[in-house]
């Protein structure tokens, strides 16, 4: 070297301050200075620790183990004094033995309380509802007292004009008083109302639609007096009611319009009397179509003279369309499409009579946009769906 230090530990200090030849971050195990004479060279001999070992290594830089942590343990001696010790205390090594070597005890599930059985009167009441749903529910939901009349014939006692004859001749009680109006507004689920002494039941028959091909020689009366009435074809399904519907009152059936006893075809029963009403006043304005079978030829002027129409009932009926039909084989006789809307009593033959053609036959094949099904025989009924009531021009 160029120059020396006086003093060794001065030489030694600034060695030590050096960055390139020592690092600070790295501990020096020894480090050994000859110094012979100040005139003689120093010779250093200086070694580092071993690198510090990653995790991910078993073993350090130089292959030997690691040596094990020491973790002091502090107890106190049977003197009563404090000492430091390298092992836990042998009373608690014991009890980590016989905790690991018994058997865990398991632990019980608390089950939950279940939810008593709802009794009869609990599943049969009304369930508590705030103050607004209640209000919401009367306001939109619940349907508002009726006429006593209207009750009357939905609960199958009577028609509604029979109904009427029953409270004026005071054979009707509600909540235990004589009634004799008939537009008395009632509330069948709350009001206790009586018919002959018999209780009318608080639950009210669902309403039903059918679709009914009539055959010929029936009419259009519910009239028990009547033995071939239309209703009497829905024997089988009325008496079945029961068993499909058990606990629920029968409905009493009705035709929605007539067709006389001749007529044959589509006819609606129902036992909802807005319903009917609806399909059947005039002022619905409903098509109605009719495929007649006349005697004889059908020529041009016949079919103008039944085109410009006919009085029915004091009022001039004109058809919406008349129509002859194409001849089929086997049936030789002439057939007309003929279209009205006014509805009124025996319109079509008058309106064939008034052209000076005889009716061999006549059948009604559609209401409004439902059309009688091709395969449904005479006298059997299929019940109508919500599509099929839309068709009929009802939004329930």
């Amino acid at each position: 070297m160029a120059s020396v230090a006086s003093s060794p530990i001065s030489f030694a200090a600034s060695f030590l301050r050096t960055k390139p030849f020592f690092p600070r971050f790295l501990p020096i195990r020894t480090l050994r200075c000859a110094l012979s004479s100040s005139s003689d060279p120093i010779e250093f001999d200086i070694t580092f620790a071993p690198p510090k070992p990653t995790p991910s290594s078993p073993r350090g830089s130089n292959g030997g183990a690691f040596q094990q942590l020491f973790i002091p343990w502090i107890v106190r001696g049977e003197d009563g004094k404090l000492k430091v010790q390298s092992q836990p205390p042998a009373h608690l090594i014991h009890a980590l033995a016989d905790a690991t070597t018994q058997n865990p005890k398991k632990k019980v599930k608390k089950k939950k309380p279940q939810a008593a059985a709802p009794t009869a009167a609990s599943s049969t009441s009304e369930p508590k509802l705030s103050k607004a749903a209640r209000r919401y529910y009367n306001e939109n939901i619940k349907e508002p007292p009726q006429r006593l009349s209207k009750v009357l014939a939905a609960a199958g006692v009577a028609s509604r004009r029979t109904s009427e004859e029953l409270i004026f001749d005071g054979k009707v009680t509600v909540n235990g008083s004589l009634c004799t109006a008939p537009q008395t507004r009632v509330d069948p689920t709350r009001d206790v109302i009586y018919v002959n002494g018999n209780r009318v039941p608080k639950k009210l028959p669902p309403k039903v639609y059918f679709a009914l091909n009539k055959p010929k020689g029936y009419i259009c009366s519910s009239g028990e007096k009547e033995t071939k009435s239309v209703i009497s074809l829905f024997d089988e399904f009325m008496a079945s009611w029961d068993k499909r519907n058990p606990g629920t009152p029968k409905p009493r059936l009705f035709t929605v319009g007539r067709l006389d006893v001749a007529t044959t075809g589509l006819i609606i029963v129902t036992n909802d009397g807005d319903f009917a009403q609806k399909l059947s006043h005039p002022s619905s304005s409903l098509p109605k179509e009719y495929i007649t079978t006349v005697a004889g030829d059908v020529h041009k002027r016949h079919l103008m003279t039944i085109s410009e129409g006919t009085v029915v009932e004091g009022v001039h009926c004109v058809p919406d369309s008349v129509e002859l039909m194409p001849k089929q084989h086997d049936i030789p006789r002439a057939r007309l499409r003929i279209v009205v809307h006014e509805g009124r009593n025996h319109e079509v033959r008058e309106l064939v009579k008034n052209a000076g053609l005889e009716v061999y036959s006549l059948k009604r094949v559609r209401i409004g946009g439902f059309r009688l099904p091709s395969d449904l025989g005479l006298g059997k009924h299929v019940e109508l769906k919500q599509s099929e009531l839309k068709a009929l021009g009802w939004k329930s």
